[in-house]
């Protein structure tokens, strides 16, 4: 017997049992409706995240720590001591991190195949404010002229072009605080950051003070203030294809550089930092640069090492979310054995028929097999367009509720992937029924023809 002609008549045997076979589809378009909803989201996910770095990050760049220990949490519990490291306050408590040296950003900078090389400064500012407002506490940091902002008002200069050296651009919850009414009623005011330096005395100098009286030690300890006045640029916001919404305070990298030495003169964090940021020479692959700064100790990430976290967190929730579709379609292989066993029985005297006018036991095995299958493509069908449907509807709202930005969406459906998914379906279903099947191709035809 044909296979087509098999598959043919398993068909037509589904519908004497049209009830138990909708059923047992409905069983598995639960599966193929989560699973489908899962791929879709995944796929929707790493495209949103791939735009991300696209739209926001330069992939010439390079993020350089003084060891590999700064990307994994940095180094915990007791350490020997190494005047280069700090401790910094994280998530899993305090890290042990070094940092870099100024000769190790010399060093960097020297590269032929390093076209820049910008450390993260350290800048301690008490508050901003201007003329008449309140005081108000800022993280300053320098601009960073590798990541695109959006910009409320104002205007930022293009990638690898950084802001001058009086201006600053502002984040947008600084607008309504320092007295503005609107964003651009900024643009082109000026603003005071306020710094201020606690002295650390030499043993000589708290020597001589103390000869000198009561007055002159304490005047050791006065802190020395600096007030830099600059002038707003740009006020900046959260994009829809915005890593974070930016919360601090920019300055130009050499305004950066001069606050930092001003607020960490005399300390042990003096000339030293945490991270650096270097841009690769155009036409020279960042990760060639990246082994050869590995290769001499250096820990270094590139653009496309922050894409492959981005996509390994969506593959962890893709895979829980997938999961619970395959629960379901655990549940319903068994409701596809109960069914097929229930029809072997019930068809326990056509069996003995067909075989007793010349069907083979391996054409009754594939005759229930292929109606599993043909259960497995109509619940696998079902269950995938009904997720497409209900996708496409309710991908706008989803756009609208996390902010993804116009032609951002959760949800993106490919047919390579649906069609591969009913297949599979169908797959599983035939492995479901072959226990059926195979009771049914070891039935005697004389033994079932005498059933009642």
């Amino acid at each position: 017997m044909k296979t087509f002609d098999i598959v043919r008549r398993a068909g037509r045997s589904l519908e004497h049992a049209k009830a138990r076979t909708i059923l047992t589809s409905l069983a598995i378009a639960v599966g193929a409706f989560t699973l489908t909803l899962a791929i879709a989201a995944g796929e929707g996910a790493r495209q949103y995240a791939n735009t991300l770095l696209t739209t926001n990050i330069d992939p010439q760049i390079l993020a350089i720590a003084k060891d590999k220990s700064f990307f994994s949490g940095g180094q915990t519990g007791p350490q020997e001591y190494n005047p280069n490291a700090s401790l910094l306050t994280r998530a899993g408590g305090m890290t042990v991190v070094k940092q870099l040296t100024q000769d190790d950003i010399t060093a960097i900078a020297a590269r032929s195949d390093i076209a820049s090389v910008k450390p993260a400064y350290t800048i301690n500012a008490q508050y901003i404010t201007r003329p008449n407002q309140k005081k108000y506490t800022a993280d300053v940091t320098q601009y960073d002229s590798g990541v695109t902002q959006s910009v409320v008002a104002g205007g930022l200069p293009a990638l690898r072009t950084s802001i001058a050296d009086n201006e600053i651009a502002l984040p947008e919850a600084y607008v309504s605080l320092l007295g503005f009414q609107y964003a651009q009623d900024a643009i082109g005011t000026t603003v005071t950051i306020h710094l201020e330096r606690t002295p650390t005395p030499t043993q000589a100098q708290i020597q001589a003070a103390l000869t000198q009286g009561p007055a002159a030690l304490q005047q050791l300890g006065v802190a020395q203030p600096k007030d830099v006045q600059l002038k707003v640029v740009a006020i900046v916001g959260k994009s829809a294809t915005a890593l974070t919404a930016m919360s601090n305070v920019q300055v130009s990298d050499i305004q950066a550089k001069q606050l930092s030495e001003f607020s960490t003169e005399g300390t042990n964090s003096y000339h030293k930092y945490s991270i650096a940021t270097a841009s690769v020479k155009r036409g020279i692959d960042p990760a060639s640069v990246k082994q050869a700064l590995v290769a001499k100790g250096y820990g270094v990430e590139t653009a496309k090492d922050l894409q492959g976290l981005l996509f390994t967190i969506v593959n962890i929730l893709q895979g829980i979310v997938i999961g619970f579709g395959i629960l379901a379609l655990i549940t319903s292989v068994f409701g596809i054995i109960n069914t097929q066993y229930i029809s072997v029985l019930e068809r326990t005297r056509e069996i003995g028929l067909m075989k007793a006018l010349g069907m083979r036991g391996r054409h009754v095995s594939r005759l229930f097999q292929f109606e599993a299958a043909w259960i497995g493509f109509l619940g696998g069908t079902i269950g995938a367009l009904v997720a497409v449907a209900a996708g496409l509807a309710l991908n706008p709202l989803i756009t609208k509720q996390l902010t993804l930005g116009d032609g951002n969406y959760l949800l993106i459906f490919q047919p390579l992937p649906i069609v591969l998914l009913v297949i599979v379906l169908m797959a599983i279903a035939m492995l479901a029924g072959y226990f059926p099947a195979r009771k049914a191709a070891k039935l005697d035809p004389i033994e079932a023809l005498r059933t009642e």
